[in-house]
């Protein structure tokens, strides 16, 4: 597959900002989740709130984590040549996807397959 230089770099500079932005956010989840405290006083509404919080942190930090996941992985295949590829079939992913969405590691065919079941997910699928 060849894929023109400029488009190459431009989602390359994505992807890295993408990577920062989830690098951060990564450590500013750490953060508040280290912050949350919970304290013996509390009531059961306090408690609750704060069960809440902690499920919202860890659903970010998860949610994240899968990102940059995504990304670290779609850098690789940068660097190796096969960017573009879909890592099931090895079909050409399309540029539109590709514009919207960097990261994803499979085509349109096999991410809906995934998506009914009909296809295991060997990379977090986006």
């Amino acid at each position: 597959m060849s894929i023109p230089p400029k488009f190459v770099r431009r989602i390359k500079e994505r992807l890295l900002q993408q990577k920062h932005s989830l690098e951060r956010s990564a450590l500013s989840v750490v953060e508040q989740g280290r912050e949350t405290i919970a304290e013996d006083a509390q009531d059961t509404a306090d408690q609750a709130v704060f069960s809440y919080q902690k499920e919202l942190l860890f659903t970010r930090g998860t949610h994240d984590h899968g990102q940059l996941y995504l990304v670290k992985n779609a850098l690789e295949r940068l660097q190796e040549g096969s960017f573009g590829e879909c890592v099931n079939c090895g079909n050409e992913i399309g540029p539109k996807r590709l514009e919207a969405l960097p990261w994803t590691p499979y085509c349109i065919d096999c991410q809906e397959k995934i998506e009914r079941g009909e296809l295991a997910n060997t990379e977090q699928a986006a």
